[in-house]
């Protein structure tokens, strides 16, 4: 059993901003697979559902905790359902990526993304694979945490649709292959 995860942040107000590229990728991903419909969950905080996938069965979850505390529903579903963190698919916004770029990583640090130090934390992990999703990096430091909240300009659009749409390929080959296969195709540099 794996659990795939997008991270983001509920409402409204958040809908396509940059922080919530994760959700863009699980939406994408429900289309593609039967307009798959997440459910809300209060036990799990989350909108979640499961799909079986070549004969396994896969939880796909958007938390509704907000980003920097995705880590308390992944958690709670990963205690129920006894999912091991190796079998955690994170997807999430990353700064230090140009925007239309992924890049895989199979564990490692939080590389200062609270949602995914908050994940860490709560699983007392870093053995989780992370599909990290470039958005750019605005000039301004201090400008930041407005940044990542913003919605997209019309010309990274385009960029955005293909990158969810290349991410969703990602963790087919990565459900169907492997962490390193998935990291072999897509990490490559001119992607990053």
């Amino acid at each position: 059993m794996k659990l795939i995860v997008g991270l983001g942040n509920p409402g409204q107000n958040y809908l396509h901003t940059r922080h919530n590229v994760g959700f863009d990728t699980i939406d994408k991903f429900c289309e593609m697979h039967n307009n798959l419909t997440l459910s809300p969950s209060i036990k799990f905080n989350s909108l979640i559902n499961t799909v079986s996938l070549n004969g396994e069965k896969i939880i796909i979850a958007k938390p509704q905790t907000f980003i920097n505390l995705s880590g308390i529903a992944i958690k709670s579903i990963i205690i129920y359902y006894k999912i091991v963190p190796e079998n955690i698919i994170v997807i999430h916004d990353d700064l230090d990526i140009a925007v239309g770029k992924i890049k895989i990583k199979n564990s490692g640090s939080s590389a200062g993304h609270n949602g995914v130090k908050n994940i860490i934390q709560e699983l007392n992990s870093q053995n989780f694979i992370r599909i990290r999703i470039g958005i750019g990096k605005n000039k301004i430091d201090d400008e930041m945490n407005n940044y990542v909240l913003e919605k997209f300009p019309d010309d990274e659009k385009i960029l955005i649709e293909q990158v969810i749409q290349k991410s969703c390929e990602a963790i087919k080959v990565i459900l169907e292959q492997n962490v390193f296969f998935a990291m072999n195709r897509f990490n490559t540099k001119n992607n990053i």
